[in-house]
């Protein structure tokens, strides 16, 4: 009787059994979902936004000077390359017109019908007219050979400048290329700073704003913020001509210098774009660039090359005029007015302003002029 008995069935089989399990798996996940929220990485503070934006906009800037660099480049290789090819078209017009000439003569040659010179004197009925015309041929095969030297000498030149120009422009589009990549790379890193700053709420944005106008010389406290962006952003640049503008007479070493530093202070407020040279806005080597060349001297692009395009002078040596540099990787400059203060295109968001050199790691400086 045993064997015939039906199998046990389990309290959870069937319909039930696939509910149970279902509502186990929906609870494993809820567990799982709790459990990962509570390890969720913390709302990062102001404080440690702030200093991942300024590592940000310093690593930008390195790539903004290596995208300077790769301009000026580009600009002298496409120059180059224009130049040459509008003096491979005067060259290729020239010996047109010289294989235009040899072309006439060769014509000519042919309606005389190419005689040994002897046979026509014993066929001519007049021997003087003969040798009259015998000597205007000779001068005129003088002519023609010097005209096949010179058709020689421009293809000569012809090719040589088409190989000059192919080589400039293999160099053109590696410039563009290298160009391409380090903007690429100053957007990410701006994008990138954008992103953390719109974490911030509107009143962790007003203190943020609030420190960097401080930081910055413009008299504002990072205390007090509470402002929105647009006011703060006006007060910074009252407060930056304000500053710049009550120190009275600059003492630079040199009429030039204090060209410079006038340009600079008439710069106050403009704001910072990468790669701009003004007029309306700059980054940080366009500003120094535009300042001197205001006072006539000509600046490289880069603060690689600003660096090296005077005499190095010491902390302690500074003058109004002096190019002073920062960072290890000399990625950022500005313009020394004395007492400390510098005025320099600091990064987007932030206008041209004074501001205290010592804000940021002292590199070097140079003395133009």
């Amino acid at each position: 009787m045993a064997a015939h008995r039906k199998p046990k069935q389990s309290p959870l089989g069937g319909q039930a059994g696939r509910t149970a399990a279902t509502l186990a798996l929906a609870s494993a996940a809820t567990a799982t979902l709790f459990e990962g929220s509570g390890h969720a990485e913390p709302r990062p503070t102001t404080a440690q936004v702030k200093e991942k934006v300024d590592r940000l906009y310093e690593e930008a800037e390195v790539a903004t000077e290596r995208y300077n660099g790769a301009k000026e480049k580009a600009d002298e290789a496409r120059a180059a390359f224009e130049r040459l090819r509008d003096e491979a078209a005067r060259r290729t017009q020239r010996l047109n017109t010289a294989r235009d000439g040899l072309g006439a003569m060769a014509a000519a040659q042919y309606r005389s019908g190419g005689l040994d010179p002897a046979v026509q004197l014993a066929l001519t009925s007049n021997p003087d007219q003969y040798l009259e015309r015998a000597a205007l041929a000779e001068r005129a095969g003088d002519r023609q050979a010097a005209a096949v030297s010179a058709v020689r000498r421009e293809l000569a030149a012809v090719r040589q400048l088409r190989a000059e120009s192919t080589g400039h422009l293999d160099a053109l589009r590696e410039h563009e290329t290298e160009l391409r990549r380090q903007k690429a790379a100053v957007l990410g890193k701006l994008q990138a700073a954008r992103t953390l700053l719109a974490r911030l709420t509107a009143e962790e944005r007003a203190r943020y704003q609030a420190t960097e106008a401080g930081r910055d010389g413009s008299g504002t406290s990072a205390g007090n913020g509470g402002t929105g962006g647009t006011d703060t952003a006006t007060a910074t640049v009252r407060a930056d001509r304000s500053s710049g503008g009550d120190r009275g007479p600059v003492t630079a070493p040199n009429g030039r210098a204090a060209e410079a530093v006038s340009f600079a202070r008439a710069q106050l407020g403009k704001p910072y774009v990468w790669g701009a040279t003004g007029p309306s806005a700059y980054d940080c080597s366009g500003l120094t660039q535009a300042a001197w060349r205001a006072a006539g001297v000509s600046l490289p692009r880069t603060t690689y090359t600003q660096i090296n395009a005077g005499r190095r002078v010491s902390r302690s040596q500074l003058a109004p005029g002096d190019l002073i540099f920062f960072y290890s990787g000399i990625s950022h400059v500005g313009l020394y007015i004395g007492g400390g203060q510098m005025i320099h295109a600091p990064r987007p968001g932030a206008p041209v302003r004074v501001a205290p050199i010592d804000e940021m790691p002292f590199a070097g400086a140079t003395r133009v002029g």
